[in-house]
């Protein structure tokens, strides 16, 4: 976390994971994160836009606030999102605006992915 966020914005994200290298490889084939590592414990992520990290460093606390990611083709990546081995969890639905839905990762996370109507 190396740069400064901005004023009210969601700036980080911090997930407790049991094997930062399966969330690496999860995160990375599925929405293409990079990855910087600072020990063995803990791995800061970047989608491009916003920052985050995966530690080991406490236990697994799957739920908590729902983190929802954007994809413009919302249906290839479920696709992807299945084929790295996560389970769909709420199947796509409408709302105004876009569709989304919701999938557990690989250790009990849900999050969701929406993308905007045209």
């Amino acid at each position: 976390m190396s740069i400064r966020g901005k004023d009210r914005q969601i700036d980080n994200i911090e997930f407790n994971v049991s094997d930062i290298a399966r969330s690496k490889t999860f995160y990375g084939d599925v929405f293409g994160w990079t990855f910087t590592d600072y020990g063995p414990a803990y791995t800061e992520f970047t989608d491009g836009r916003l920052t985050g990290g995966f530690t080991t460093g406490e236990a697994v606390r799957p739920g908590g606030p729902l983190i929802i990611l954007y994809a413009d083709d919302l249906v290839e990546t479920q696709r992807r999102i299945e084929a790295a081995g996560a389970r769909v969890s709420r199947p796509a639905f409408e709302f105004p605006g876009g569709r989304r839905f919701h999938f557990i990762d690989p250790d009990g996370y849900e999050l969701a992915v929406w993308t905007a109507t045209a």
